[in-house]
C-alpha cells in the first residue's frame, strides 16, 4: 500500500500525516492520522479544523474537546481522528495544528467521501430554427466527486473535442464535460437527433437521462408571407365592412342640432326697429 505524508516543519519541529489523501464511501467510518515530534513537549496542544468545499471553516476539536456539531460521530484518539460515519457535507480539507514551546506545526488531510451519480438532468430543446445556437443542459447533484459528463447523439457518444476525430470535424457543438453543457453555435440540419447525457464518477455506476429529441429547421419563410397576407386580406374586409354599414344607414351619425339663441328686447314685446322719445 502506498503512504504519502505531507509535513510541515518548523526549526525541526515536525507534524505529519500518514495518509494526506483519504477516500471512503458515505456512511462508513475512517480514521484521520496526525503525528507531531517530541520537540512540541508532552503537554502540546492539538486543534483539529475544518474546511469544507465552500471555504467555510470550523473546529471539529479544539482545546482538547470535540466541538458540539461532531461530538455524535468523531472520536479522538491521541493526536488523531475516527469519523465513525461521514456524510457528503464532510467532503473538504482538515488541517491538525499542533503548539507547544512557542512553536506551531500543522498536517493537510483531503478527505472525499464517495457517493455514485444520480440519474442527470437533462434539457433538450424540441425545436430549433437553423442558423440559431442551442443549448443542451445536463447536471447531477448527487454524485461525489463531482461527476463529469458525456453526450449521446442516435446512441452515439461525441467526443469532447470533435476536430480531432475523424467523421466530426465539421461538427458545429462545443461540449463542457466538467458542467455538462452542449452548445451548437450555429445549429445546423444535421444536428437533428435523440440526444441524451450520461453522468460519472469512481464512486459507483454511471446514470443517464432519458433521450429527447431536438429538430432543426428552416425558417417558413412561406408561412410568414401567407399570414402577412391573411392579416391584410381580413383588415380590407373590415374597413369595407364599415364602410357599407355606413352607405346603407346602419351606423347612425348623431348631429347635434342648430341652435340660435334671440334676447329678448329689454322693453318688452316684440323688438322695434326706430324708437322715438318726445
Amino acid at each position: 500500500m502506498h503512504v504519502s505524508v505531507f509535513l510541515i516543519s518548523v526549526s525541526g519541529f515536525s507534524v505529519t500525516t500518514q495518509k494526506n489523501n483519504v477516500r471512503v464511501k458515505e456512511n462508513e467510518g475512517v480514521d484521520l492520522s496526525c503525528q507531531f515530534s517530541a520537540d512540541f513537549g508532552t503537554d502540546a496542544r492539538v486543534e483539529w479544523k475544518f474546511q469544507d468545499l465552500k471555504g467555510s471553516q470550523t473546529y471539529v476539536i479544539y482545546k482538547g474537546e470535540v466541538t458540539s456539531q461532531y461530538v455524535s460521530r468523531v472520536t479522538p484518539y491521541g493526536s488523531n481522528l475516527r469519523f465513525t460515519k461521514v456524510t457528503v457535507k464532510d467532503n473538504g480539507m482538515y488541517d491538525c495544528e499542533v503548539s507547544g514551546q512557542g512553536q506551531f506545526g500543522e498536517a493537510r488531510v483531503k478527505l472525499t467521501v464517495l457517493v455514485p451519480p444520480g440519474v442527470p438532468v437533462c434539457r433538450v430543446p424540441s425545436s430549433v430554427t437553423t442558423g440559431k445556437p442551442a443549448l443542451l443542459t445536463c447536471g447531477d447533484n448527487v454524485g461525489s466527486p463531482p461527476p463529469t459528463y458525456k453526450w449521446f447523439k442516435n446512441n452515439v457518444l461525441l467526443p469532447a473535442n470533435p476536430k480531432t476525430v475523424s467523421g466530426f470535424q465539421n461538427a458545429t457543438y462545443k461540449l463542457n464535460s466538467e458542467n455538462g453543457n452542449l452548445e451548437f453555435i450555429p445549429t445546423a440540419k444535421g444536428d437533428t437527433g435523440s440526444y441524451y447525457c450520461m453522468a460519472e464518477n469512481d464512486a459507483g455506476p454511471p446514470q443517464q437521462c432519458k433521450a429527447a429529441t431536438m429538430e432543426v429547421r428552416d425558417l417558413n419563410t412561406g408561412g410568414i408571407v401567407a399570414g402577412v397576407i391573411i392579416f391584410l386580406l381580413l383588415l380590407a374586409l373590415l374597413g369595407f365592412g364599415i364602410w357599407y354599414a355606413y352607405k346603407k344607414g346602419y351606423i347612425l351619425s348623431k348631429e347635434k342640432p342648430n341652435v340660435v339663441y334671440q334676447p329678448q328686447s329689454v322693453y318688452g314685446g316684440e323688438e322695434e326697429d326706430d324708437v322715438s322719445f318726445i
